[in-house]
């Protein structure tokens, strides 16, 4: 076996041990390097209904930071081009300084000032799936890297393919458990999500004397909120108090859907519409007919989606992606977003016909560290929570406990919170809470800790810069892992898929992380 087939044998491994496409890239990358100077690898998805193409995943060996999610839009014609061309060509090897064919030039002003080998993703059925692009500096590439792109082809795209099957099945999970939870309240059995409003006679009285004036009533509602502060259990009890509480409740991350399938999620999608629509499949409106559709994070949706959107809240009308006919829902919408949306819509990032159409009633929900009088019985509920879900002794948080939860910032709010007191718990073993071990605090027998470090980021941080630190820390100390029981997004207490398009929009690389402590 010469050193070529070796790299293969290398380069398929690495498919084998990662069902996500993006965590086999830094390692597929390393393995190139010294056989092709190459300075990034990126993988482009084709989606036939957007008439595009997107990055969905880079690997870059050049030490710049990594650009996923990055959009080709092109006309009909254009889109056309480049798929004749997918569909006949196996690869090409371009010159910074030549001219592009005319069907790749919509690529051409991502890649410009390298030289870059293209190769085409097929399904089994050769069908153009994507494209694999490697970069290098110019005069770089030469003939004898070819067969190398020749022969990553198959493996790639096993790796594309098990990345969308991951997704689908990710997709397919969550209206499992949708669908389970409408059958359960339609049933009258008890509710599924065990949430509580604590702080309803304190820190949150103002919000639920808000929920009470627009429950009963089929007003659009926006609550506008941080991350973590506890949006979800308010458009809960929205939905329990209304006159809908019989119907089901469905809740859809707007940011943790992935482009290409948002159309599909939301609206449903005909058999055959599109490849891998072995069937037809309602979307999240026609699944929440008669009840309420909780639309968490609105302000990530994509502008055609928006669209749309509007459409279903004018006259309740929709359709399914290839659907001929129109279908008739009757929903009501509540939206949410910790994003200033009046602000996207004087930049052009959000429609002001849908701002206003959602914007009926909003409701502010505080931060944590604005209702300080609700964390003693938030620390209380989660330690009760917390004892019942690892099956420990229940300990309460001391006065001592309760003034180190206080003098904390709590960027991530109430979710923040619930996964400390889950972890203080752990850590004292049933014997106590280890609050200033859970905060990241060196506790000093006898001695109050000092949380002002915990503080030492800049007051006037913006919301994603805190978000962005917060992400860091958990990565550094998972070592870059991102799911599994020692993975960061266990530890930040949120879905893997979330926490990687949190990643992806806040350009941080899990790559230096992995690397083992001295």
């Amino acid at each position: 076996m010469d050193k070529f087939e070796h790299l293969l044998l290398d380069i398929w491994r690495e498919v084998g041990r990662h069902m996500e496409l993006i965590d086999a890239m830094d390692n597929i990358t390393a393995l190139l390097a010294p056989a092709l100077p190459l300075s990034a690898l990126e993988i482009l998805h084709l989606d036939p209904r957007r008439d595009d193409i997107e990055t969905i995943a880079v690997s870059r060996h050049d030490g710049r930071p990594p650009a996923h999610g990055r959009r080709v839009g092109m006309t009909t014609a254009r889109y056309e081009g480049l798929l004749d061309w997918m569909r006949q060509e196996r690869m090409a090897a371009l010159s910074a300084a030549a001219d592009w064919p005319p069907a790749l030039t919509p690529l051409q002003d991502f890649y410009s000032g390298n030289d870059v080998l293209i190769g085409v993703l097929k399904d089994r059925a050769s069908r153009p799936e994507g494209l694999v692009v490697i970069l290098a500096e110019p005069g770089q590439i030469k003939l004898r890297h070819h067969r190398l792109l020749e022969g990553l082809l198959e493996p790639l795209t096993v790796a594309l393919e098990n990345d969308n099957r991951l997704r689908e099945l990710g997709q397919l999970r969550a209206s499992a458990e949708a669908d389970k939870q409408s059958l359960l309240t339609r049933l009258g059995r008890e509710k599924v999500s065990g949430d509580t409003i604590v702080g309803a006679d304190m820190g949150l009285r103002p919000v639920l004397e808000r929920v009470d004036q627009v429950a009963r009533s089929d007003t659009s509602v926006l609550l506008l909120g941080e991350t973590g502060s506890g949006k979800e259990v308010v458009a809960r009890a929205i939905h329990d108090r209304s006159l809908r509480a019989q119907g089901p409740f469905i809740r859809v991350n707007c940011g943790a859907i992935a482009p290409e399938l948002i159309d599909s999620e939301l609206f449903g999608h005909e058999k055959g519409s599109f490849t891998g629509a072995l069937a037809q499949r309602k979307g999240w409106f026609e699944r929440a007919d008669g009840g309420t559709l909780f639309l968490d994070e609105i302000g990530e949706l994509p502008a055609s989606v928006q669209v749309r959107l509007l459409r279903v809240l004018q006259d309740g009308s929709l359709y399914r992606v290839g659907g001929e006919q129109p279908l008739q829902v009757d929903i009501r919408v509540i939206a949410a977003t910790h994003r200033d949306l009046a602000a996207m819509v004087q930049q052009g990032g959000f429609r002001e016909d849908l701002w206003y159409r959602i914007a009926i009633f909003p409701i502010l929900i505080p931060p944590v560290r604005e209702r300080l009088e609700d964390i003693p019985e938030l620390a209380r509920h989660f330690a009760r929570r917390a004892a019942v879900k690892l099956g420990l002794h229940l300990q309460l948080p001391t006065a001592a406990d309760i003034e180190q939860l206080r003098s904390y910032t709590w960027p991530g709010n109430v979710r923040e919170m619930a996964a400390v007191i889950e972890r203080a718990a752990i850590l004292g073993q049933g014997e106590r809470l280890a609050i200033g071990t859970a905060l990241g605090l060196a506790p000093v027998p006898g001695r109050t800790p000092d949380v002002s470090r915990q503080d030492a980021r800049p007051v006037f941080s913006t919301l994603e810069q805190t978000m962005a630190d917060h992400i860091r820390i958990a990565l550094k100390r998972t070592l870059g892992r991102v799911e599994g029981p020692q993975g960061a997004a266990r530890l930040l207490g949120i879905n893997p898929h979330t926490l990687r398009s949190r990643m992806r929009k806040l350009d941080i690389d899990p790559a230096p992380f992995r690397q083992l402590p001295d």
